[in-house]
């Protein structure tokens, strides 16, 4: 995909995070949102397609082959899928032209019965997202025309994975919990790093999956809010923060959650070790809320239509545009969807002969996450972990 197209996408990812409430968990994925955009705006006119371009970054005319190229580069990649969906009433008959720049659509009718209407979109939702969404964030009502519709989901595997186990804050705001918590070790001490943002230092632990598809863990100062902090890990990203790699890290705490010393072992091999809990997110999101953001102020406006260019009659405003989105962090692996739609209407002690790097990684308070295509650098996903989940004993450790 191309580089201009990743860039707007997120763009819109860091403007996005940076409206967010503070101190609550979501996830959000501004790549299910882009393309719907950018088929509006090829079929809008007036203020309509100005907002919706300022929206997008870019010109409408080269924002729609953006779109097809980026939705074809999501369904390209190992453990990922998206799908684009259209709807419409009888008597909505879509320019052949316009509806010709959906890539692959799934084309369908609503029907009399609103009902069965939701049924079908609520289906398509659940199958285009392996179950992952189960149900479309817009609700077809009487004069709901047409409704437009993306879909995305990704799933990958850890190149290395985790031990499940517990942790236990002794200070922040999760202090005196019992919380659920991932242990791993790796030598390759390149796979965190401190970076100098906006929002202060910042620590970035990439967590590779098998697919291309990583996860990027981000810790920023204690006083941070989600928004600059998923900001800033966009920035990173971009490669507009220095960043410092963990080989290179001065001893200390150099950066949030980090813990730098040296010190003997059995092997001349250095080693990081990480600590992170889990996290099940899920988030529902009104883009109307948002319109000047999502480039729909005008589009909203019911009194006339703004899309001349996808059909003749009716003429078409913007009534609803929703987005459900889930993550799902665990020992294993990773797992994200979304669905966007607009509706219109130690045993001894061992000899230590050597003395290595070691460093400790301690993920105990809120933190954010990007997900990323790791070729494109493209953001899948980003959210806000709030709350951890707790630690629950396994029955046999109960019994024991």
């Amino acid at each position: 995909m191309r580089g201009s197209t990743v860039r707007a996408v997120n763009r819109l990812t860091a403007r996005w995070a940076g409206v967010l409430p503070p101190g609550q968990g979501t996830v959000l994925s501004a790549s299910g949102v882009w393309p719907l955009l950018a088929f509006l705006a090829d079929g809008a006119e007036g203020s309509a397609r100005a907002e919706l371009e300022e929206a997008l970054g870019m010109r409408a005319g080269s924002a729609v082959g953006a779109a097809r190229e980026l939705l074809d580069a999501l369904a390209r990649i190992p453990g990922a899928g998206s799908a684009v969906g259209l709807w419409t009433r009888p008597r909505v008959r879509p320019y052949d032209a316009w509806a010709a720049g959906l890539p692959e659509a799934t084309l369908g009718r609503l029907g009399e019965d609103d009902v069965e209407n939701q049924r079908l979109l609520d289906a398509w939702a659940a199958q285009r997202t392996g179950g992952l969404i189960p149900a479309m964030p817009v609700t077809v009502r009487k004069d709901t025309d047409l409704v437009l519709a993306t879909a995305q989901a990704v799933r990958t595997t850890w190149l290395r994975p985790f031990r499940e186990g517990g942790g236990f804050p002794d200070h922040g705001p999760w202090a005196g919990r019992e919380i659920a918590a991932l242990h791993r070790t790796t030598g390759l001490l390149d796979r965190v790093g401190v970076a100098t943002t906006d929002a202060g230092p910042l620590t970035v632990m990439k967590v590779l999956g098998s697919t291309g598809v990583d996860v990027h863990l981000l810790l920023g100062p204690v006083d941070a809010e989600c928004g600059a902090v998923l900001k800033a890990g966009v920035d990173v990203l971009s490669g507009a923060c220095p960043t410092v790699t963990g080989d290179l890290l001065p001893l200390g705490g150099p950066g949030p959650g980090l813990d730098v010393r040296n010190v003997r072992s059995t092997s001349r091999e250095p080693y990081l070790s990480v600590t992170t809990p889990p996290f099940s997110l899920t988030a529902e999101h009104d883009l109307t809320a948002l319109h000047g953001l999502f480039g729909l102020t005008t589009a909203r406006d019911t009194t006339r239509g703004h899309f001349p260019g996808i059909c003749a009659r009716p003429p078409l405003a913007v009534r609803q545009a929703r987005q459900a989105a889930m993550a799902r962090f665990g020992a294993r692996g990773f797992e994200a969807a979304s669905v966007t739609a607009i509706g219109m209407p130690g045993a001894g002690v061992p000899r230590l002969p050597f003395v290595v790097r070691r460093i400790d990684l301690d993920i105990d308070r809120p933190f954010g996450f990007l997900t990323v295509h790791r070729t494109s650098r493209l953001v899948l996903a980003a959210g806000w972990v709030a709350e951890p989940e707790p630690y629950l004993l396994e029955e046999e450790e109960w019994e024991a």
